[in-house]
């Protein structure tokens, strides 16, 4: 099991109904809302490290994301979830292998 910590940013006009689209995803809940600065705290739960990538894709194209970011990331222990390698990241994460940077590659 996965579980992501998404911030996401929107506007006031579109935090309502972003709240709502968001709850009624599968494996996604707003945890946190604030109103103030139009910042919302979404976790999302994932059977594999794949799933929570395109989860956190299907957020960002969502009307009304400024922005969606991962901030915080949970993987099981379980190794057949995991990449082998930092090789392996590209597959996962759809980044280019020079996306990583070198000191990581060590």
């Amino acid at each position: 099991m996965n579980l992501s910590g998404i911030l996401i940013i929107t506007t006031a006009s579109q935090i309502d109904a972003l709240i709502e689209t968001l709850n009624a995803m599968p494996d996604v809940e707003v945890h946190h809302i604030d109103r103030d600065n139009n910042k919302l705290i979404v976790v999302q739960e994932a059977q594999t490290i794949r799933n929570e990538v395109d989860g956190l894709k299907k957020i960002k194209k969502l009307p009304g994301i400024v922005l969606a970011e991962m901030v915080y990331h949970y993987f099981a222990e379980d190794e057949s979830l995991a990449p082998e390698s930092l090789d392996d990241l590209d597959e996962y994460t759809g980044m280019r292998p020079s996306a990583v940077p070198a000191y990581l590659n060590d």
